[in-house]
């Protein structure tokens, strides 16, 4: 059965999508069968797996609709035990279709059920906001995954961020759970990096990743190459970081496979 961890940040450009896309590159070069799910609406997980937005026939706005079932629109993408359902440009009007659909909250849940027991982990990259679409993706998710930058508002939002959670806890996902806070674009030379770090780690100490995400130059490139940074450079420190991460997650879940020697070649 799967472990389902949800990506989720109400602020924009914290790394979401490249923490989705390269610990599931991470956890697939493990042994881990990993599906990824694009619940964005830019499309970024997407198209950081190698997948053509403009050439998906059906994406996981056909399964939050219903028009859809979830193994019909998975694709396999050409790296390691690694499947993605898609999103593009038609998840954005989802929110205002939803509203009017019978147990909207949980469409997502509910497809999830029948497709959970072919993968090991399911991540699932959620919008910046605190739409409907976002609060599928808590409702189907065993855990959240927390990535956020160094900065005073961050902090700010992370209080707003596990607020919003706790709601959708009371009243959809009773077993949510925060998996963890990722610090991301870690930068230690900076003061603010350090204060930040040490508030977060005090007010959350069971609740913080020990490996933190460096500024790296190749984890911002490997996107408009269609891969994740493991596949563009493997020894590069943001690939390294989340390999390191990728085992942070399944020592948590005791479920560590034996790492490929071997990678797979594009």
């Amino acid at each position: 059965m799967a472990i389902v961890i949800t990506v989720a940040n109400k602020k924009g450009g914290v790394g979401k999508s490249t923490t989705v896309v390269n610990t599931a590159a991470s956890l697939g070069v493990q042994g881990q069968k990993v599906l990824v799910i694009d619940m964005d609406p830019q499309g970024n997980a997407t198209s950081g797996l190698g997948i053509k937005k403009k050439k998906i026939e059906s994406s996981v706005y056909d399964v939050l609709i219903g028009t859809k079932r979830a193994h019909e629109c998975i694709i396999e993408t050409e790296f390691d035990n690694i499947w993605v359902l898609p999103s593009n440009n038609n998840l954005t009007g989802a929110d205002i279709e939803l509203i009017d659909m019978d147990d909207r909250a949980n469409r997502l849940k509910m497809q999830l059920l029948s497709i959970k027991e072919d993968y090991d982990y399911i991540l699932i990259d959620s919008p910046p906001s605190t739409s409907l679409v976002t609060v599928n993706t808590l409702s189907a998710c065993d855990t959240v995954l927390i990535p956020m930058q160094c900065e005073y508002y961050s902090l700010e939002g992370l209080s707003q961020l596990i607020d919003f959670i706790r709601s959708v806890k009371q009243r959809y996902n009773p077993s949510i759970d925060i998996e963890g806070i990722l610090f991301t674009m870690y930068d230690p030379r900076l003061n603010l990096t350090n204060q930040v770090t040490e508030e977060v780690r005090k007010h959350f100490p069971q609740k913080t990743f020990k490996t933190v995400i460096p500024k790296n130059v190749r984890l911002s490139e490997a996107p408009s190459y269609g891969m994740p940074v493991y596949y563009y450079d493997r020894v590069s420190k943001g690939s390294e970081a989340y390999e390191k991460l990728a085992r942070e997650i399944t020592d948590r879940h005791g479920n560590t496979k034996k790492i490929r020697k071997k990678k797979k070649k594009k």
